[in-house]
């Protein structure tokens, strides 16, 4: 039966089931009109097995074997758009007209069930002896639909629709983070078929690993190593530099000092916020803007849809929460209004950066386009 969340004074969050069984959440607009969900008559298979973790001694990570992503969806024709409201032409994955739906992956890479007791190498990050060990890749995977129109961007939607999207991201980093097993909630956004987008609908996706994969990992280690103002003294050092690209009240924007990416932005909290669910509602309102602005900022750069991956790098559910801080990072392999950055040789095979634009440089251009962009096609303010 649909459900009901209580209010959260900015959006109403209405909780329903797909026909084999996976989530579906509706998070409304404010104002937007009371909501029966319909229900979802399409006749669907069982969901998939939960596909199998192994652990590549070398590397010391863990690697998701899920067989059943190649099953997915590639760049549908727009009458078939999967995440477009379901019609007779179209048994796509939402019954209901919606302003921003959330709902379980049907060919997850993690799940659909929850991280497996029995092996508890996979999240306390104990290395496991034996030369083959494997386990479940247990966890969950959400897509998250910013819109029900088969075009447009994150950077099209208006500051309304992007709160209601930034609390979807905090409701669902805080009950994703309390469920058993998971140690790593991870919201983000693959925007262009150049970063290897199969769907053009506008969308984000949020993995809920059972394990702290390899980035955060490697973060956590280097707050070990450095002290635990590590984020602290780099973000004040930042906001004092050269290469900020934009400053809020509660969030600065800052090309960082050691940038791979030809465009890399780096969006960090004043104060200490671990992840999106410990954002407060003033924080949530000025991300709703800055997040608009930044990425309008992208698509002025070469005056064209620029591809980006947009990271939102939380801390991991346990001790590391008072020491790792909330991050968005936007990356994009544009180096040139007709050339990508590939990671061949040294950064694929041996992991060393080359970066091909000094991060000066691209904070300079990235203002340059923020400004474009303010003029172009200006934020409008949330309403009081």
């Amino acid at each position: 039966m649909p459900q009901q969340d209580q209010s959260t004074g900015v959006t109403r969050i209405t909780r329903t089931q797909l026909a084999d069984g996976r989530e579906l959440i509706y998070f409304d607009d404010p104002g937007s009109p009371e909501r029966v969900p319909s229900p979802d008559r399409r006749p669907l298979p069982p969901r998939p097995d939960t596909a199998q973790l192994r652990f590549d001694q070398l590397s010391g990570e863990w690697i998701s074997v899920a067989t059943t992503r190649q099953n997915r969806a590639f760049l549908p024709p727009a009458h078939l758009d999967p995440l477009a409201p379901q019609t007779e032409e179209n048994p796509s994955e939402v019954p209901d007209q919606y302003d921003v739906a959330v709902f379980e992956n049907k060919s997850p890479s993690f799940g659909p069930s929850l991280p497996d007791p029995s092996t508890p190498e996979v999240g306390t990050g104990a290395r496991p002896t034996e030369v083959f060990s494997a386990s479940t890749s247990g966890g969950r995977c959400e897509v998250v639909c910013f819109n029900p129109s088969s075009t447009g961007s994150f950077a099209s939607q208006t500051t309304v629709r992007a709160r209601t999207i930034v609390e979807a991201w905090a409701h669902r980093t805080q009950e994703l983070s309390a469920l058993p097993g998971i140690r790593q909630v991870f919201p983000f956004e693959n925007r262009g078929v150049e970063i290897g987008v199969t769907l053009h609908h506008p969308h984000g996706q949020i993995y809920s690993y059972p394990y702290v994969p390899a980035t955060m990992r490697r973060i956590c280690e280097s707050v070990e190593s450095y002290g635990p103002t590590l984020f602290a003294d780099l973000v004040d050092a930042e906001r004092n530099g050269t290469r900020v690209v934009l400053a809020g009240r509660y969030f600065t924007a800052y090309v960082p000092f050691a940038a791979r990416w030809p465009v890399e932005i780096h969006l960090a909290p004043h104060r200490h916020v671990p992840d999106l669910a410990a954002t407060t509602a003033a924080e949530r309102d000025e991300l709703a803007t800055i997040t608009l602005r930044l990425t309008r900022a992208l698509d002025a750069i070469y005056d064209a849809p620029l591809p980006y991956i947009g990271s939102w790098l939380q801390a991991p559910v346990g001790p590391e929460r008072d020491t790792v801080r909330l991050t968005w990072r936007l990356t994009s392999p544009r180096r040139a209004a007709d050339k990508l950055k590939y990671l061949a040789g040294s950064e694929s095979g041996m992991g060393a950066w080359i970066a091909d634009v000094s991060p000066e440089d691209g904070a300079a251009r990235l203002r340059d386009a923020l400004a474009k962009a303010d003029a172009t096609n200006p934020t409008e303010p949330l309403l009081p």
